[in-house]
């Protein structure tokens, strides 16, 4: 039996979409791959409201983060985290030899823009890294505030994480004053796992041919390079399937739901879950720093968690454990991509029952 997912990824994706991925190959060198590649770049600044080029990666969104990183940081990075993930970029500097400091928030607490400023007045920087909104502890970092300190800083390559917010919330790049905002497919943009995606300034372009070792796969000027040279074509053999599934997914977002729709949808369906965990529970994070695409709350009714889920499971849906260190102490229920207010009650009213609330 199919379960509903109501997990940060991967999400439920909708049968026009998977049957887009199953469309007949194309030569990934040819004409047709161009004006695709292009079609995706395009609807992409879009969706992100930038005027920078857009890059593809057949990866999951750790690729492009791996490669933002690597390919950008000539001098020294500083890592914000808020959670794993943030954590997780640290991990890919450090171990690609990129020098770099890690400056965490305690989990459920955002990266206050004070902090950025501090860090950055000491000029050890030229790129940091920030997490937009972090499924292991549900924070959205307040990215409008950080822009206004970032404006100060206009040597530092500002790389912006929004794997799990992209088209669920607006992230007006140009605005918020990023050079590389990264996401992947499997999340608020609601594709299958695969591929990612992320904006290209021509500030990081420049920084990146300063940086002598990039390395070859995730190298961001190369994937840059190539699309100029070759009208908007992949270096190596990209995911056609996941192209053809993007261009059909973006063309839906922008004409056919609207992205103020799409945005809109997203913060109803988290009002109503914040609202009911507020009733029976508590909401994780800080207040004021809550996702607009899942939800984390405090497990204050000290629930099986597990038990919980397999009894839901049994009746077609799916909910998330705590993340690492919050197992059990949370669960987590995402409300993105193109689920709809109708799956959500379904689910709240399931557990519900199921825990006799």
């Amino acid at each position: 039996m199919h379960k509903k997912l109501f997990i940060p990824g991967p999400v439920e994706v909708r049968p026009e979409v998977l049957k887009k991925m199953s469309e007949p190959m194309i030569g990934h060198r040819s004409k047709d791959a161009s004006a695709l590649q292009r079609r995706i770049s395009d609807n992409m600044r879009k969706l992100f409201y930038t005027e920078s080029e857009i890059l593809l990666s057949t990866t999951s969104g750790s690729g492009l983060m791996e490669g933002a990183v690597r390919s950008c940081t000539a001098k020294r990075a500083a890592v914000f985290s808020v959670g794993a993930f943030g954590n997780r970029w640290y991990e890919m500097a450090k171990y690609n030899n990129v020098p770099a400091d890690l400056y965490e928030a305690e989990w459920g607490k955002p990266t206050k823009p004070e902090l950025i400023d501090e860090v950055l007045s000491t000029g050890k920087y030229d790129l940091i890294t920030v997490t937009h909104n972090e499924t292991s502890t549900g924070i959205m970092n307040p990215v409008d505030e950080i822009a206004e300190v970032m404006k100060k800083y206009p040597e530092v390559v500002y790389c912006l994480d929004t794997v799990s917010s992209a088209a669920g919330t607006k992230i007006e790049v140009d605005k918020l004053g990023v050079d590389i905002c990264i996401t992947s497919t499997q999340k608020a943009i609601g594709l299958p796992p695969g591929m990612a995606i992320c904006t290209f300034s021509e500030k990081a372009r420049e920084r990146a041919e300063k940086v002598p070792f990039r390395g070859v796969y995730l190298d961001l000027l190369a994937l840059y390079k190539y699309i100029q040279k070759k009208d908007y074509q992949y270096p190596s053999t990209p995911s056609l399937s996941h192209m053809f599934a993007l261009d059909y997914q973006l063309d839906y977002i922008l004409n056919e739901e609207g992205l103020e729709n799409r945005f809109a949808r997203h913060i109803s369906m988290a009002e109503v879950v914040r609202a009911w965990a507020e009733k029976h529970f508590e909401v994780f994070p800080e207040k004021g720093y809550w996702s607009n695409t899942l939800t984390n709350i405090k497990n204050t009714r000290e629930i099986d968690v597990a038990a919980l889920n397999k009894e839901l499971g049994a009746r077609g849906m799916q909910l998330s454990n705590g993340y690492g260190k919050l197992k059990d102490k949370t669960f987590r229920i995402a409300h993105m991509a193109d689920m709809q207010m109708e799956d959500i009650k379904e689910l709240l009213s399931n557990i519900e029952d199921i825990l006799k609330l």
